[in-house]
């Protein structure tokens, strides 16, 4: 296996979370673009439009070439959502479609309006065998030849778990051009020599030095589009997380074991885009298949003791089958939800460590070597919502399900998909005796008034008249701009009818709250109670000092607060 290595790439460095995509394409099909995204006026035109609608951050112009612009084409085609550009020695573009149009797939990948769609428009898209083969003749997918590793993996050691070095080495490098059997077995040996290794860290350099030899370009890469490949994978739905690495979704065994029948083909270019472009099919189309999902989900959820009715669905197609076990899969994510946050009282640390990440506008931190937290930092509103609805779960006691907490979607492990849509709160935090709407923002300029003041004060009045319980609106940013805590410190909003109301909101900076969270825990004394208390005793002077000076008062009590919860506990 000695060689050339070439990566290869199902994503985008410049385009890594691909749970971005939809929304970028839902922008794209409704503007002037379609049809047109060649060209530099195009590229720099449809750029301009993605950084106007917050898509991208293109700070201060520094892109002025449209390289953005391209990269989002790149995957809008790859995907099969628009008509790629054919080369003349594969075909004429009229035989497949207009460039740069929208597919049939791609307007059902515009419909995909849950989580689970979404997902199966991608594995359906990244089944489609179009990576070119070292022959130059056959072309792969690199889902389904990584799904034939990892169950060879399954079948020799009983897990399918591919680790970030293990796939940085010998998953994205290889394709059906190699022997699947010596793939693996080199896996297995990196894996028995590193686990007796006295430092991964200098194992693992050492290890890419090695296998960069045979690479031609920068041996950082191995790493970098490690992280970026497998997210892009992951969406699929067939795979999840393992620390940094990855294994195959259990209720989706079978589907992968169909999957990795076939890895590579001989069918050319042309056919595999007509594919892609109208929505490949997939093995949960056949009828048995379906049926033998379902079924396995079934034994799964009894084995779990897991109740579910399907008792109003007829079961006498693929549709209608595939039907039913999505409907048992969201049954059972809710239940894993339900799980996960039991578990979050004992992750409080990783919690403000999330915290301290955003403070710093995203970044990663690594515990050791298998084991690390990141907020990119195109995603950091996504990422301060799901942290703070993380908090919310470790404090406990709440009389809503994790579920009906927030807004926003999440992805199989459990990550944010998107920030949560407007219309209503960020976060309910509902408890037997009162209710906190939690609203976030990552913006600190004096915009932030302007963007924030008007819709908190609307939802916590919606609250109010909602819930027969005292309401408090918790306000969380990195920075809180005096205007906003002036808005708040009059709290007034005038409901249906002119009814006037005063409401209690109180601005925290992230900073204060991951303080507070932290001494709560610390003191063992993890309770809503003591957010109720902190946020009573922050107003109590609002109507006698000016915005300034209410700040500096928050931030007064928070400290007496935390003094006494380590008085208590001491």
């Amino acid at each position: 296996m000695n060689e050339k290595i070439d990566i290869w790439l199902v994503g985008n460095t410049g385009l890594r979370n691909p749970n971005r995509i939809q929304e970028g394409f839902s922008i794209f099909a409704n503007s002037a673009f379609v049809g047109k995204l060649h060209g530099k006026e195009n590229e720099i035109g449809f750029m301009n439009l993605l950084n106007e609608k917050g898509i991208i951050q293109n700070e201060s112009g520094k892109d002025e070439s449209g390289s953005h612009a391209r990269k989002w084409r790149l995957m809008f085609a790859k995907n099969g959502f628009i008509y790629p550009q054919i080369k003349k020695a594969d075909g004429r573009q009229e035989e497949l479609g207009n460039l740069d149009e929208i597919t049939p797939f791609g307007k059902t990948f515009l419909k995909a309006d849950t989580y689970p769609a979404v997902q199966e428009c991608y594995l359906r898209a990244m089944s489609v065998e179009q990576f070119p083969m070292p022959d130059g003749v056959r072309l792969f997918s690199p889902l389904r030849w990584l799904l034939a590793i990892m169950l060879e993996l399954e079948k020799r050691t009983g897990s399918s778990e591919l680790s970030r070095i293990e796939f940085a080495l010998w998953g994205h490098t290889t394709n059906p051009s190699y022997d699947l059997h010596e793939v693996v077995d080199n896996i297995l040996d990196l894996r028995s020599r590193r686990a007796v290794a006295p430092a991964k860290r200098p194992f693992d350099k050492k290890e890419i030095a090695k296998r960069g030899e045979n690479y031609d370009k920068k041996s950082d890469n191995f790493l970098d589009y490690s992280d970026m490949n497998m997210r892009y994978l992951r969406i699929s739905g067939v795979l999840q997380r393992k620390g940094r690495g990855l294994v195959i979704v259990p209720l989706k065994h079978i589907l992968a074991e169909k999957l990795a029948k076939s890895t590579a083909s001989e069918e050319p270019i042309m056919m595999q885009y007509q594919k892609l472009c109208n929505g490949a099919a997939l093995p949960t189309d056949d009828a048995e298949v379906a049926k033998a999902l379902l079924e396995d989900l079934m034994k799964q959820m009894r084995e779990r003791h897991i109740v579910y009715d399907l008792s109003d669905l007829p079961l006498t197609n693929a549709i209608e089958m595939n039907i039913a076990r999505q409907r048992l899969e969201n049954v059972l994510a809710q239940t894993d939800e339900i799980v996960y946050a039991g578990e979050q009282c004992s992750q409080w640390k990783e919690i403000a460590d999330y915290m301290s990440l955003l403070m710093k506008g995203g970044g990663k931190m690594i515990y050791d070597d298998d084991n690390a937290i990141e907020v990119p930092k195109d995603e950091t509103p996504a990422y301060l919502e799901w942290v703070l609805w993380r908090a919310a779960l470790a404090i406990d006691h709440m009389k809503n399900k994790p579920y009906e907490v927030r807004g926003f979607r999440l992805d199989s492990d459990f990550l944010p998909v998107s920030a949560a849509g407007g219309g209503k709160g960020d976060l309910y935090w509902e408890y037997e005796d009162f209710t906190i709407l939690t609203e976030v923002t990552m913006s600190t300029s004096s915009r932030q008034e302007a963007m924030e003041g008007e819709p908190v004060r609307r939802h916590v009045s919606d609250a109010v008249l909602k819930y027969d319980k005292p309401v408090y609106g918790m306000f969380i940013a990195i920075k809180i701009d005096t205007n906003t805590a002036e808005t708040f410190r009059h709290g007034v909003w005038y409901a249906k009818g002119d009814v006037k109301q005063r409401l209690d909101i109180v601005p925290f900076t992230l900073a204060q709250f991951q303080t507070f969270f932290v001494a709560m825990f610390e003191t063992n004394n993890a309770a809503p109670e003591k957010l109720q208390a902190l946020i009573l005793a922050c107003e109590a002077n609002r109507d006698a000092v000016d915005a300034p000076m209410w700040k500096a008062y928050i931030d007064h009590v928070m400290k007496e607060k935390i003094a006494e919860l380590h008085i208590k506990n001491g």
